[in-house]
């Protein structure tokens, strides 16, 4: 039987090196105060900073859940289904070995954001499934970004093929100290090697140009302002006694959809530096059933300590109608199979020894649920909330398309060199 928390025990030894009691031990006797996120310079002395590849920092984990019946309890819901919030943990452990192969012990590094986790194909059974990741954008000033997949493991041995990767995903790994550390940047070798830096490149740029009109800076433009009006207009509507309309059974307004938890954070899951692995939040929310979601962009801004008190809050942020495997609809067209519901889940931290509380991240989930539903803002906090999810689906339907657009254009180059073979 694995000696397991949820966190694969081959991640756990990499993750945490000195027992709790003997860091908590030090901390007091060092004067830490929790508060900080780091005592050690920005840029330890000393250091290795030529390029590396990306196979230096490349790591492969075999989760032997077909295998093992004792492990695979750690991986399962009630309904004998895979639990992705765990595997989430699995894999915010791996990114930190990934980078920590690229830096070096002597960087402290945390999750700054997670950037992309996508399912591509939900199990149908619990099988061994292969975790690996590599660092695939990093230019030398501090961030870099590691590429992982959750692949099936093949019974020959083999590489798996696309059929078989479960779920992708892109961490945004920071130095805890908040200031900048250089740090080596890619070697690169390959076209494909060229291809993910380029794609960690491009979502690094864009990160950088949505901050800059992000809606806690500009104003909404002059679409959104005309559609915050028009829904507006149809609140007055339902509230007018003059009126024969009245609000549908299937809308929901957006203040009565919020959940909240409050959790005191416990040492088992914690990182090497004292700190809650990020994906122990949102496993409490994550998508437990075997149906069609994922974790959109997501950010990270201050750490959560152990012994802290963490609060969650969720609300249901956004809804469109839509088809599967069709082009998007209108949230205003009533002939939508399927809607898209995107869970906004904000987080704060509270430190019980000095009282003070901070934000420590946002996370944003989107499922597709096979119902017409409707999320109606009402409040001007409601609303930006709403355009904020809505810029985040427009983004996805547009990075979708093309990467559909490129995968096609692939398969008829691949065509095209099979009939040029056959010639």
């Amino acid at each position: 039987m694995w000696n397991t928390d949820g966190v694969y025990h081959e991640l756990t030894s990499m993750r945490v090196k000195t027992p709790f009691l003997e860091a908590l031990r030090r901390q007091r006797e060092e004067g830490h105060d929790s508060r900080n996120v780091s005592d050690k310079p920005a840029t330890p002395p000393g250091r290795d900073l030529s390029p590396k590849k990306m196979a230096d920092s490349y790591h492969r984990v075999v989760l032997p859940l077909a295998c093992d019946a004792w492990l695979s309890d750690k991986y399962v819901n009630s309904s004998g289904k895979l639990r992705l919030g765990t595997l989430f943990m699995d894999l915010d452990a791996l990114s930190g070995v990934v980078a920590y192969k690229h830096t070096g012990d002597a960087v402290m590094t945390v999750t700054a954001a997670v950037d992309r986790i996508t399912i591509k194909n939900p199990l149908n059974e619990i099988c061994d499934l292969e975790l690996s990741g590599k660092v695939t954008f990093a230019t030398g000033r501090s961030s870099m970004e590691i590429s992982m997949q959750v692949a099936k493991v093949r019974g020959d041995g083999s590489t798996p093929k696309s059929e078989d990767v479960l779920l992708t995903c892109a961490f945004t790994m920071d130095p805890a100290t908040k200031k900048p550390v250089a740090i080596a940047p890619l070697k690169i070798e390959s076209s494909e090697e060229q291809r993910l830096f380029d794609l960690g490149k491009k979502n690094y740029e864009a990160k950088k140009a949505l901050s800059k009109v992000a809606l806690r800076k500009v104003t909404p433009n002059d679409e959104e302002s005309d559609l915050i009006h028009s829904m507006w207009l149809k609140q007055v509507e339902y509230l007018d006694p003059n009126k024969s309309i009245r609000k549908p059974d299937n809308v929901t307004y957006m203040d009565f959809t919020r959940s909240s938890s409050t959790q005191i954070m416990q040492p088992q899951y914690r990182n090497r530096h004292n700190s809650m692995i990020f994906v122990f939040f949102p496993r409490r929310l994550s998508p437990e059933a075997n149906f069609r979601a994922c974790l959109d962009p997501s950010v990270f801004d201050n750490p959560v300590p152990v012994g802290s008190v963490l609060y969650l809050t969720a609300t249901v942020a956004y809804t469109e109608q839509r088809a599967i495997g069709s082009a998007r609809k209108s949230p205003a067209d009533n002939t939508g199979v399927y809607t898209r519901v995107q869970i906004r889940v904000d987080s704060k931290v509270r430190n019980i020894e000095h009282g003070e509380t901070k934000p420590t991240g946002q996370f944003n989930y989107t499922f597709d649920v096979e119902k017409d539903i409707r999320v109606m803002p009402k409040t001007y906090s409601n609303f930006m909330v709403f355009l904020d999810a809505r810029r985040r689906a427009q983004r996805e339907t547009a990075e979708s398309e093309a990467s559909d657009n490129d995968e096609s254009r692939e398969g008829d180059d691949r065509d095209s060199r099979q009939d040029r073979a056959m010639e």
